[in-house]
């Protein structure tokens, strides 16, 4: 096994994972993947959720990254208590002390360079020192469940970390969401297990698709900019009703589906960042760039049909 590369075998998802019960009901679903240990963009979204609070949230991995500082990493750890929590690839293997065959467990195509899979290799061996110094948070991050399956308004709706076969899979990021036979794979799937939507994360990068009768959203990352207009992370919402905010959403059966920017205080994150990361660090060379100046992409590049954009220049000022 390639550390970084590869999956180990318990990635794959059994194939009843989403043929159940829902696990709850509600109008307003948040799902945050790749919060990365971004303090400030938690506070935002708490923020979000006080003045809806009937909406309910699902952290679907990948909550830590950034957060060395024991006392930070055990700080968010505490606030996201109340919330309904997955494992994601970073959540797996610090809960896997001691076995580092996986390395960071991101499953890296072969369109990301062996320098970046390595830097991924050496944060997630300095998070888990972090892991090494909170008693018991080992174990809590390995048993949360890899997915669930709630409900919007009686629609069923699929949440994972990866995809729909894998923890980590990479089959719902946008070059494969794009083509034809991947639509039609998920088509089928969404039909055979009843499912609206299927919300995702993992790739880093946001991607958005409504076909008919299903769709498909990956929220790229809660805790790190997407797009070049502006240094926000970006969740995703599924709702009966429209959210002001909204980046781009599509209706579907009577749902909203929608990506939510969190505009979180950026001079604070990035200077928790640097007081944690040295400027030669691996996170600092992997990230900083990304955090300071934004993504690369405009919003459009994450529309893969039957999405549309709700407004391009949402509010930049932070929530404090």
């Amino acid at each position: 096994m390639q550390a970084g590369r590869n999956c180990p075998l318990d990635y794959r998802l059994p194939a009843d994972s989403f043929a159940g019960e829902p696990l709850f009901d509600c109008d307003t679903l948040y799902v945050v993947g790749g919060l990365y240990g971004n303090r400030q963009a938690l506070h935002a979204l708490e923020k979000r959720l006080a003045v809806e609070p009937y909406a309910r949230a699902v952290f679907n991995g990948d909550a830590h990254w950034f957060d060395l500082d024991p006392d930070v990493f055990a700080d968010i750890e505490a606030r996201l208590a109340v919330h309904t929590l997955l494992r994601g690839n970073v959540e797996t293997e610090l809960g896997r002390p001691g076995n580092d065959d996986a390395g960071c467990g991101c499953a890296y195509p072969d369109n990301v360079d062996d320098q970046t899979v390595a830097r991924s290799n050496q944060i997630h061996a300095r998070l888990s020192a972090t892991v090494a110094q909170l008693p018991g948070m080992a174990a809590q991050l390995a048993e949360r469940p890899a997915t669930a399956l709630v409900s919007v308004a009686g629609r069923r709706i699929a949440i994972t970390h990866g995809d729909e076969e894998s923890l980590a899979g990479w089959q719902c990021a946008r070059t494969a969401l794009a083509t034809a036979a991947r639509q039609q794979e998920l088509q089928a799937w969404m039909a055979t297990n009843r499912l609206s939507v299927l919300a995702t994360s993992h790739t880093c990068a946001a991607a958005a698709l409504c076909k008919s009768g299903f769709a498909v959203i990956n929220n790229g990352a809660a805790g790190m900019p997407n797009f070049n207009n502006g240094r926000y992370g970006l969740v995703t919402r599924i709702a009966t009703q429209a959210h002001p905010s909204a980046v781009y959403r599509a209706e579907l059966d009577g749902l909203v589906i929608e990506a939510v920017p969190l505009n979180y205080n950026h001079t604070q994150f990035i200077d928790e960042f640097d007081r944690q990361w040295a400027a030669d660090s691996p996170a600092a060379l992997s990230y900083r760039k990304r955090v300071l100046q934004g993504g690369e992409d405009a919003p459009q590049a994450a529309l893969l049909g039957g999405f549309a954009l709700a407004q391009t220049l949402c509010a930049m000022g932070a929530i404090d």
